[in-house]
Parts: structure tokens; sequence; C-alpha cells
């Protein structure tokens, strides 16, 4: 008999990709799963992870395995939806998988609310990569996903994924004190040609749009910093080292030498929760995506003027 526990951990790393990431996901150790691993290796008397450089890969008997393995997972899903139905409230542990700067200005107050008045519901939270998310809720490494796309660059929700809007979340250029555009009312999109940028690196969602919209108004775009977090592009624009575009949500109050400029039209990108199909009756997936909604028009009066989706129909 194969040990569930042992075969969700071969899953994630399926995954996930790394043993590391599959023991964040999962909420472990990195050494608990390789002991998983390592365990179902002997209950299979087969080979499921080799070493590959200085990380793993797995064997091709491992990939089948990890097949049957979400085949397993996706039917106690089932009957735990099921269950959870039948009691009509939210409970059990839901595993939500969030972009850096909603993990950091929507989730907590969401989270907290959600304990209060749902004690039997464990809600959990890891930070991913918008580009990464979609995929692990449709491959059932995470219940909920709470991601975001842009107006020119359309967020894909594969078959049996199912979406809600959460709100709008606006995103404004941040140029240092003395700049020419700094005291502007607005600036034009046709304008911004020979900027130096500090934005996101290649691949993120942030600096796909900026790459897109500027080439598309006829400038190449002069990149000179890069970083993965708001804060430290903000910190960058404060030194007089570039302009950026940042949005609103968990930017934070703006440190002294950075000034915030609208743009004409102004850059929007749109927020929703995905979760699959298979679990849409669940209770702790409605509730929570009802949480996150309520919560949007709060968290958007203090970032800026509230725009918020329209309701489901």
């Amino acid at each position: 008999m194969l040990d569930l526990q042992r075969l969700r951990a071969l899953h994630a790393v399926s995954v996930h990709g790394t043993v590391g990431a599959a023991a964040a996901a999962l909420g472990f150790t990195p050494s608990a799963v390789s002991q998983q691993i390592a365990k179902l290796e002997r209950e299979t008397r087969t080979v499921l992870l080799e070493r590959e450089g200085r990380g793993v890969r797995l064997t091709d008997e491992a990939w089948q395995l990890a097949d049957t393995a979400a085949e397993l997972l996706a039917l106690v899903e089932r009957a735990e939806t099921r269950l959870e139905e039948r009691r009509g409230v939210p409970s059990g542990r839901l595993t939500i998988a969030a972009f850096a700067s909603a993990a950091r200005g929507l989730l907590p107050s969401v989270l907290a609310d959600l304990a209060v008045r749902h004690p039997a519901l464990d809600a959990r939270l890891t930070e991913v990569d918008p580009h990464l998310s979609v995929d692990l809720v449709a491959k059932g490494a995470v219940d909920l996903v709470v991601a975001h796309d842009w107006d020119i660059a359309p967020l894909p929700a594969p078959a049996g994924v199912e979406q809600a809007s959460i709100g709008e979340d606006l995103c404004d250029l941040l140029v240092p004190e003395g700049h020419r555009f700094a005291g502007r009312a607005a600036v034009r999109r046709d304008e911004l040609g020979g900027q130096r940028w500090i934005c996101q690196p290649p691949g993120r969602v942030c600096h796909d749009w900026l790459m897109r919209t500027l080439r598309g108004a006829g400038h190449e775009p002069d990149i000179v910093h890069q970083a993965d977090e708001n804060p430290t592009l903000v910190a960058l624009v404060a030194a007089g080292l570039g302009v950026a575009l940042i949005p609103r949500l968990g930017r934070g109050p703006l440190p002294a030498g950075v000034v915030e400029v609208p743009l004409d039209p102004m850059p929007v990108r749109r927020l929703y929760a995905l979760w699959r199909t298979g679990a849409a009756r669940r209770p702790a997936i409605a509730e929570t995506v009802r949480t996150l909604r309520a919560h949007w028009p709060t968290i958007a009066t203090r970032t800026g003027p509230p725009r918020q989706a329209a309701a489901p129909a």
C-alpha cells in the first residue's frame, strides 16, 4: 500500500522542480521531503530521484508515479470538498499562493480576518511569481491563487481552473525630485522616450508590460537597473538613478526624494483569484474569495482612488 503523504511529496517535487521548493510549498523541511521520497523508493523498490549537478531530477518511473499521485490527490480533494460542503463551514487546510505585493499589501488582513471568523480553517500563504502560480493551482500544488495581469497582457486561465475578479490596482510613474516630470499633473506615454528605467528582471509581468508599452509608443527602453522587489526599485529612484513604473498595492509610503506622477492613460493591473473547478463548491474557497473581494475596497482606498472590478454574474 503506497503512502499518500509520500506520494504528495513526490508530486510536489515534480511540480516545483526542487526538493527545497517542494518543501516550502508543503510547509516541511527539505530533509523531511527527502526522507518521504526515500521511504517511497524503498516501498516501490524503484529509484525516483537522481543527482544532477547540485540538484535532482525525477526518473522516468518517478514521473509515471507522480502522474498517478496527481490523480489520487484529485480524488482526495473531491472527497474532502464533499465533506466540507456537507458541514457547510470553511475548514481544513487551504494553501494560497500570491504574488509579492499582494502577499504584502492584501493577504495579511484577509488571513487575519479568516482566522478570527473561521477557526477551523487552516489557511497558509506562499509567495509565488504570477507567471508560475496559475500552473501550480492547475496541477493541484496549491488550492487558491491570487494573481494579476495587465491591460495588454491578459491572464490565461487553463482548462479546469476558474477565476473571479478581485479589483484593479493603479500604477504610477515614480521620478526623483528635480526630474522634468516632477510636478506634472500627468505624463503621456509618448513622452517617455529617453528615460533611464529601473524595473524588474525579464520574464516578470511588470517588465514585459513596460517593454511592450514603450515599444508600442515608439521608444526602445533603456533599462539601467533591475531588482525583484518594489522597495528596492523605489530606493533606486530615491537615489536619483532613474525612473520606475510601480503599482500602488503593497508599495508603502514613498521616501523623501521620490515624486509620484500619474501616466495618461493610467496603467492598470487586474487582480484575480483562481482555483480548480473540482474545488469550486468547497466553502473554504468561496469564503476566501468573498473575503478577498470584501477587503479590496479598503486596500484600494489606502493606495489611491479605488477602482473595484465588477461583481461576477
